[in-house]
């Protein structure tokens, strides 16, 4: 199949399969804008971030916070918002706590960030450590709570918390206790005051694929999975598992001009602008029948205020009859409507100026 790219953006496909083992065909655009002063227009990047070949992680994979997982998910049912950066104290001046808030179109999350503290196990209990002032901190679920207690390793046992196993703050054994780190992120209204808490970890960035919830959408992979359905989905697979976003980080697709507020992700403390307002139509030329144009979804948008920039990220799944030899050429980008026009009328040709036409002209005469 041939890739015609109109755009100028990244762009990229891959196959991908539903439940049933039909086909898809996966295509990917990505774009980069500059993240603008408060109440400005984005523009749009000059250089864009390139499409996400595989998960990246803060360190070793599985064993550190995912900052970006691959561009080609086979499809989303919605869209992601994600924030890879950096909180920073209000008007530049250190403090031992704050907050940051992010608000894109619906969503709306905040919550309280705190400087570096430790957990102490002495004679009157367990305490924490006054926090240690800071202008700025890494944002990311490193830093929320979370961990894996492996006081017990040696006897073959490790306690993890489902829900963030990277993350700081989480203990169960009193032994051992005492030094370990508390997270630098936490609900406004709860602060993490036991090391065995059911806390929730408060982060922007993606969540890993083999956490809570994420992973109860993976579906079963058991004896009857392997004997019966492999090597398609299980039944109760369900593509909500390609969300990498928190669950109050995932809305609806975008219609386009969504309103952005950042607060303390900025080192001057506030922006707000509006999303591009852009759609990105594909169309699909069969080798036999009619062109099929759909207009890709906006399903992934990441936010990167230490860099300045922002990434949106289109996607089509088209299901495939046999194969994805029945498409011929996919184009992506709006073609001018004199395209379409000769793409439905057998023998004419189109052409994009009148230089194009009289060098067609000029070779149809010498041949």
């Amino acid at each position: 199949m041939r890739l015609t790219n109109i755009t100028g953006l990244p762009a990229s496909w891959t196959m991908g399969f539903q439940r049933d083992g039909r086909e898809m065909l996966v295509v990917i655009v990505k774009a980069t804008y500059s993240i603008p002063a408060s109440n400005e227009v984005a523009i749009q990047a000059e250089e864009h971030v390139p499409l996400v070949q595989a998960d990246r992680f803060s360190g070793e994979p599985g064993m550190s916070a995912p900052l970006y997982e691959t561009d080609y998910a086979h499809r989303k049912p919605a869209c992601d918002v994600l924030l890879v950066g950096s909180a920073y104290a209000p008007r530049g001046r250190s403090v031992t706590r704050t907050s940051v808030y992010m608000k894109v179109g619906p969503i709306e999350k905040e919550f309280a960030v705190v400087g570096t503290r430790e957990w102490s196990n002495g004679v009157l209990g367990i305490s924490v450590s006054d926090p240690r002032p800071f202008e700025s901190l890494p944002i990311s679920y490193d830093c929320a709570y979370g961990g894996t207690d492996t006081t017990h390793s040696d006897e073959g046992r490790t306690d993890t918390f489902p829900a963030n196993p990277v993350g700081k703050g989480f203990w169960r054994s009193p032994e051992g206790l005492d030094g370990q780190p508390l997270p630098n992120t936490e609900q406004l209204n709860r602060p993490v005051d036991q090391p065995g808490g059911d806390f929730v970890p408060m982060a922007l960035s993606p969540i890993g694929r083999n956490w809570m919830p994420r992973v109860t959408y993976a579906g079963t992979y058991d004896q009857q999975w392997i004997e019966n359905t492999a090597p398609l989905w299980p039944d109760d697979f369900d593509e909500h598992y390609f969300q990498s976003a928190p669950p109050d980080q995932i809305m609806p697709y975008p219609k386009g001009a969504e309103h952005v507020v950042l607060r303390n992700l900025t080192p001057d403390g506030y922006r707000t602008f509006d999303l591009p307002d852009r759609t990105m139509p594909m169309t699909f030329i069969p080798h036999r029948g009619r062109d099929a144009t759909r207009e890709a979804s906006l399903d992934t948008i990441v936010l990167e205020p230490d860099r300045e920039r922002f990434t949106m990220t289109w996607r089509v799944a088209l299901p495939l009859g046999r194969s994805v030899f029945d498409v011929k050429e996919t184009i992506i980008g709006e073609m001018p409507r004199a395209w379409h026009r000769a793409r439905m009328s057998p023998g004419k040709t189109y052409y994009r100026n009148l230089e194009e036409l009289a060098k067609a002209r000029r070779a149809r005469s010498e041949s």
